[in-house]
């Protein structure tokens, strides 16, 4: 009796459970033609954010049906090629069974002529290599930026310095309706354009503009975000103005206006901090500066070519890396327009900056020298730094007719620099012994002007796929720089003085270079899947380079030339260079082999010595690629490229530079050109339905000739440092970003390892130092809409280090970034913003000092009115007055941990306004 009964409330529960799930079911056909739709994508939705539940499709008979769905709202969505989205709402109880007994689908080409169908647009689309994302899917508070949109789309990670990464990659370019904006300056799109501006956010790799033309994929590309904006926002105005002050002195104010009349764009923006806020781009390195890619230009057979006369003056280099304490009044100006049926376009942008910064910096290094013998060098620093900067850049593209176009770009510069730096340094032997003490000033001023340009002429011709193209540039540069250097050093022989030295000169310096490069393009279809590629170049550079030192002659002035540390030098070079590749492109699988080789020719003179030297060399540029694409989500890629890269006018010109004369650079004329082997493998998978995404890549390369350093460090301490050629430099690794949500929440993981073997000389002995960097890293973000954000990510990084030198001394290290920010919305219109950052940083055997911070940043922010267009916001910087400036290196032989003077606490109280009249509309909110 027990059993029986047991059993009757197993079935009932078994029963019950099954009652308790809703099913969805029915019948697809050809409204037309009354045909079964075989195979259509049948999709349940959630109705609030358009986020998949469940899918199916339709068996050969046109059937289908969903079941053990749970009880809510969601939209049924059924699709099929050619034919019109079917979108149907859907609210399913615990019993609900649901059958569409006849859904009828209608051609798109008759949609218009005979039915208009209620249609929901889905979150995500995949077309081809671009991933879609439909921004009014992802709900945002009132006046988001399009960071904050980013933040909750899939597959995407912002960082707390405002980086993107997509889909395992770093993003290099953002563009708002496929253009540049303000010279592709990432963070001045993410941080002011507003997300309810977007209509689409679009993310694919974008091809060179040779392989967008040709339709010949030459392996070139770049991680691009490009943000379509909606129709209706085309037509007004929107911006922020920003003011903040407290305490200390402290204030930060920005301003940005954006008009936008159909295709016509113009913007414009002011900033006036002392925060460490520029708005300019999210790489620390080149927060105030240029990048390196400001002064390069790529010429279409993959080589790239560096303009700049050499290396700038001695002294500060211009750029703003968190050290110090920064004022920055900068602002800039930006028009974009097409017209005449979009077959002209114009881009253009100005940019001024004024920055003055100060502040203190030490460094501590540990040398590793030959015999298990060690040296020290520790140095303290003080600095008081000048730049006035003009930056311009434009774009004129115009269609000539459907099948040629022509585009000229341009870019140049004006800087004023000036940097005033006082140096204290002592030199300790192994056992501690002071060995020598120096104390130097060192005040420049350079001026610094370049101007670049790039004219491209494309032709397509009769046969499909066969096409021709010029390539023109030019790049110019000329700097000078004035100086003077005061030195002063005393040499110790045990704890006594031994010996005095005293440096105090003026120093010159005149460089000027031109590059001129002609290219031309030629691809020749094989078949409808293969073509050939030819091209030819010639590449002219002419560099001088005009450094002098004078020694005092009477107090105050300087006449006596001193030929030790004074040099005249110029570097000419012509390069003819041609190839041929073969590329095929089919539906799964896409290669391209190639190979071009250069006649390098030089003349190097030295116009002092009045010598020349001639010398030529085979060039190689060797190239591969393969793809396999499983599906539109899931592909692998192998690339090989091989690259010679061609000594700097500074490494070759033979000079003795002793702007630091306890650490000397030597030239050498003698420099060959080094080869590099490249190969790289990655391997990318995204689910929709799960919303998992995996990337994972590995690298390897190696270079011959490698330009390494040559040191010898004499019994007094002074090290004399040269560029030679060396063999043996090595470098691998992987990373592996995988993501995927769960319950709504956002949760991704990372895994990197870099194993690096560097070659140089120290006192004549060959140093082989093998060094291994690996970090494994957590982040997961979740939120609400009008209740909260959270964010929280960890990192772990294991660095390892031994040089060939001292085999006993291996350096050893973990460091740790943990970051937890929320935002929470409160009732009133308040809204609680938190940021913790705690970076832990282990000790070591050389270094034993505790160099940990926990910084924490808050605010409170009050919106005012009905459309929320003024904020008030009290914040708080670096709560516990903890952040330090702190970095260390392992690099050749020599360990280097470096402290210096950084922003810390202050608070501020700021005033926004967020305006906008876009598309005849008030704000909106979402």
């Amino acid at each position: 009796m027990k059993k029986l009964l047991a059993f009757i409330i197993c079935m009932s529960a078994i029963g019950l459970c099954k009652a308790q799930h809703a099913t969805v079911s029915g019948h697809v056909t050809d409204t037309l033609n009354h045909v079964q739709l075989p195979n259509t994508v049948v999709a349940l939705l959630h109705a609030k954010d358009s986020i998949l539940y469940r899918y199916t499709r339709t068996s050969e008979s046109g059937n289908f049906k969903l079941d053990n769905l749970k009880a809510g709202k969601y939209l049924l969505m059924i699709t099929y090629p050619a034919f019109a989205d079917y979108v149907e709402p859907v609210t399913l109880s615990d019993t609900s069974v649901i059958n569409y007994a006849k859904i009828m689908l209608t051609l798109r080409s008759r949609l218009l002529q005979e039915v208009v169908i209620q249609q929901k647009v889905a979150a995500i689309k995949i077309k081809g290599d671009t991933t879609e994302f439909n921004a009014d899917s992802y709900k945002t508070q009132a006046n988001a930026t399009v960071e904050e949109l980013l933040k909750k789309l899939p597959g995407i990670q912002v960082d707390n310095k405002g980086q993107i990464t997509a889909q395992g990659e770093s993003v290099k370019k953002v563009l708002v309706d496929g253009e540049e904006f303000f010279g592709d300056d990432p963070t001045l799109v993410t941080k002011n354009i507003r997300a309810d501006m977007v209509d689409k956010v679009q993310l694919y790799d974008k091809k060179s503009d040779q392989a967008a033309f040709t339709g010949v994929d030459d392996g070139q590309s770049t991680k691009t975000l490009n943000l379509k904006l909606k129709d209706g926002k085309k037509n007004g105005y929107f911006g922020k103005v920003a003011t903040g002050a407290g305490p200390q002195g402290f204030h930060d104010s920005q301003a940005m206006i954006n008009m936008f009349k159909k295709k016509m764009k113009m913007a414009a923006f002011g900033i006036v901090s002392n925060t460490g806020k520029t708005g300019l781009t999210w790489q620390e390195q080149d927060k105030y500066g240029q990048s390196l890619a400001d002064n390069a230009v790529a010429d279409p057979s993959g080589e790239i070519y560096f303009s700049g006369a050499g290396e700038e003056f001695v002294g500060w280099d211009g750029k703003y890396d968190g050290k110090g304490y920064p004022l920055v009044q900068t602002g800039g100006l930006h028009y974009n327009n097409k017209w005449d049926q979009d077959k002209k376009n114009v881009n253009g942008n100005y940019k001024f900056m004024q920055l003055f910064m100060d502040g203190d910096n030490t460094t501590a290094t540990k040398n590793l020298l030959p015999n298990n013998t060690s040296s020290y060098r520790n140095m303290k620093e003080h600095f008081n730094n000048y730049l006035l900067r003009h930056r311009m850049d434009g774009r004129y593209e115009v269609q000539l007719d459907s099948s040629s176009s022509i585009k000229f770009d341009f870019n140049g510069g004006l800087n004023n620099k000036k940097s005033n730096s006082t140096f204290l340094s002592e030199f300790l032997d192994g056992d501690s012994a002071l060995v020598n003490r120096n104390s130097r000033r060192l005040t420049t001023t350079d001026d610094a002007r370049e101007l670049n340009s790039n004219l491209l002429w494309r032709k397509k011709l009769k046969k499909k796929g066969r096409t021709i193209s010029v390539n023109l540039s030019e790049n110019y540069s000329r700097n000078n720089g004035d100086g003077y250097l005061y030195s002063f050093t005393e040499y110790f022989d045990h704890a006594a003085v031994d010996s005095t030295h005293l440096t105090d000169q003026r120093k010159v310096f005149n460089g000027e270079s031109l590059n001129l490069i002609g290219n031309v393009t030629y691809t020749e279809p094989l078949s409808k899947l293969s073509s050939l590629v030819v091209n030819y170049g010639v590449n002219i550079t002419n560099s001088r380079s005009d450094r002098t030192s004078f020694n005092m002659s009477t107090p105050g002035k300087y006449e006596l030339q001193d030929s030790a540390f004074s040099n005249n030098y110029s570097f000419n070079m012509l390069t003819h260079k041609g190839g041929l590749s073969y590329v095929f492109v089919g539906k799964k699988v896409r290669i391209n082999v190639g190979n071009n080789i250069g006649l390098t020719s030089y003349r190097q003179e030295d116009r002092y010595l009045h010598t020349t030297n001639d010398r030529n060399f085979v060039n190689w540029f060797p190239s591969a690629g393969f793809k396999y694409i499983f599906s539109q989500r899931r592909r692998f890629t192998f690339n090989y490229t091989g690259n010679t890269q061609q000594p700097s006018m500074f490494q070759l010109q033979p000079l003795r530079s002793n702007e630091d004369d306890q650490d000397v650079r030597v030239g050498n004329p003698g420099l060959k050109p080094s080869f590099n082997n490249s190969f790289r493998i990655s391997y990318s998978d995204y689910k929709v339905i799960t919303d998992r995404n995996l990337w994972v890549s590995m690298f390897y390369s190696s270079t011959s000739n490698a330009f390494g350093e040559s040191a010898t460090i004499d019994a007094k301490g002074k090290r004399i440092t040269q560029i030679v050629n060396i063999d043996g430099n090595e470098n691998a690794g992987m990373n592996l970003n995988m993501g995927w949500k769960v319950n709504k929440i956002n949760i991704g993981y990372y895994l990197r390892g870099y194993y690096y073997r560097n070659a140089n000389y120290i006192d004549h002995q060959l140093n082989i130092t093998r060094s291994l960097n690996s970090t494994l890293g957590l982040n997961v973000y979740a939120s609400k809409e009008k209740k909260y954000d959270h964010y929280f990510a960890a990192d772990v990084t294991y660095n390892a280090s031994k040089s060939s030198v001292q085999r006993g001394i291996s350096t050893n290290y973990w460091t740790s970034n943990i970051v937890y920010a929320a935002n929470i919305f409160l009732p009133l219109k308040f809204e609680l913003r938190s940021e913790m950052n705690y970076n832990i940083r282990q000790q070591t055997a050389v270094f034993t000092g505790n160099n940990n911070a926990f910084i924490w940043n808050a605010s409170v922010n009050k919106k005012i009115g009905k459309k929320d267009a003024l904020e008030v916001n009290v914040s708080v910087n670096d709560m516990l007055n903890q952040n330090i400036g702190f970095s260390r290196s392992v690099n050749s032989n020599f360990i280097s941990q470096n402290t210096y003077s950084t922003i810390g606490r202050y608070g501020l109280v700021t005033l926004i306004w967020n305006f906008n009249k876009a598309g005849g509309g008030a704000v909106a909110k979402n």
